[in-house]
């Protein structure tokens, strides 16, 4: 029996603000190569102009990000950061952590973001040494969502819009226990993301039409280079 994963993309089309499955494979999610040969399959079939990935952080696809998806910011999930963050700290300050953490996203800017990170990691240093060394790190990539228009935030800071689907995914694959072969994965895989994906084109735009067009302003202002959430 072979262990596997399946990975999904899902981007957001710049004309228009909708939803739509990019693909998805079956593979080693960890492995760099993998995660290489599925973004260059998505651009084969004509991805392009992405300007944001946001994932875990699995170190093979941040690297094929910046290889295949050149000029593309990449976002941390900031739910599977905090996961990360609260696990240095003992079990009886994790509500005080995790609350002091969160003041960073209630900023409403990104220097404003960008300043009380800094705080709250210094803040952290003479108790958490280990808490803070992660926050000094992971800067960048935790608050990459404060470049793009405020209205956006919520919906590119995390992987949790995408967790209605993955819920799905796993009910009905959990039904079936063990595939005897990677197409039978595929088949039913690709069977709930078809009916996700059609659901998604009648469905209310993800972003508005107003909050699109902050971004395509910013583009020419910034020359940065579709936003991609998967």
């Amino acid at each position: 029996m072979l262990s596997t994963a399946v990975v999904i993309a899902v981007g957001v089309k710049a004309n228009s603000g909708e939803r739509e499955v990019l693909g998805f494979d079956v593979g080693p999610s960890e492995d760099g190569a993998f995660w290489s040969a599925f973004l260059r399959s998505l651009v084969a079939r004509g991805l392009c102009g992405v300007r944001l990935v946001t994932s875990d952080a699995h170190r093979g696809l941040k690297r094929a990000v910046a290889e295949v998806l050149v000029g593309a910011s990449w976002q941390r999930c900031r739910v599977h950061f905090m996961r990360n963050a609260l696990s240095l700290v003992p079990k009886a300050t994790q509500q005080m952590v995790g609350a002091t953490i969160r003041t960073v996203f209630a900023q409403p800017d990104a220097q404003s973001a960008r300043q009380q990170w800094l705080r709250v990691s210094e803040g952290f240093r003479h108790r958490f040494a280990r808490l803070s060394e992660l926050m000094e790190e992971a800067e960048g990539d935790v608050l990459s969502y404060a470049a793009f228009p405020q209205e956006h935030w919520q919906k590119i800071w995390s992987n949790n819009p995408l967790e209605r689907v993955n819920k799905e995914i796993k009910r009905r694959t959990n039904v079936v226990g063990i595939f005897p072969t990677e197409g039978s994965v595929i088949r039913l895989v690709g069977s709930v993301l078809s009916e996700q994906h059609d659901e998604w084109q009648v469905a209310k735009r993800y972003f508005s039409a107003g909050s699109m067009a902050k971004l395509e302003r910013k583009e020419e202002v910034t020359e940065q280079p579709q936003l991609m959430a998967g």
